[in-house]
């Protein structure tokens, strides 16, 4: 049995990416940090307190911005 694997260009640090699946579809946000199967991004800072708002993206779940 062939099985073909989609190869998956992953996001460096300091990447700017696209969610383009789930929850967060459509943000942008910095790559803070890169694991095996995901990456955690920063889509902003909170108003208020000024921390940054970090969410975590599956590789699959992202495009790259050029």
């Amino acid at each position: 049995m062939a099985t073909e694997e989609k190869e998956v260009k992953k996001a460096s640090e300091g990447d700017t990416i696209k969610v383009v699946k789930g929850e967060q579809k459509g943000k942008e946000g910095k790559v803070l940090l890169v694991r095996e199967n995901s990456v955690i991004i920063q889509t902003g800072k909170h108003q208020e307190t000024g921390e940054p708002i970090k969410t975590v993206v599956n590789h699959k779940n992202y495009k790259r911005v050029k």
